[in-house]
């Protein structure tokens, strides 16, 4: 998939990686799409909630040996 910014939070824990994704995203303009790295299990319901709350869009959410691939959609 494409993305225009990439996030890496592994090795951070909640609630870093959200934090992190929020600074992130307020530097990109609306329609550009997030790349996130995570190895924090919990981050894949941070984000979900994460994207609900803000009307940001959670393109896709993948994992691959413990580490946890988000791509998410400035609105």
């Amino acid at each position: 998939m494409n993305f225009d910014k990439e996030l890496d939070a592994r090795g951070l824990n909640c609630p870093l990686p959200i934090l992190r994704a929020k600074k992130a995203l307020a530097e990109v303009t609306s329609g550009q799409v997030l790349k996130i790295l995570s190895t924090d299990p919990g981050s894949v319901k941070d984000f979900a909630a994460f994207a609900k709350q803000t009307g940001n869009e959670l393109l896709s959410t993948a994992e691959a040996g413990g580490e946890f691939t988000f791509f998410m959609k400035k609105k």
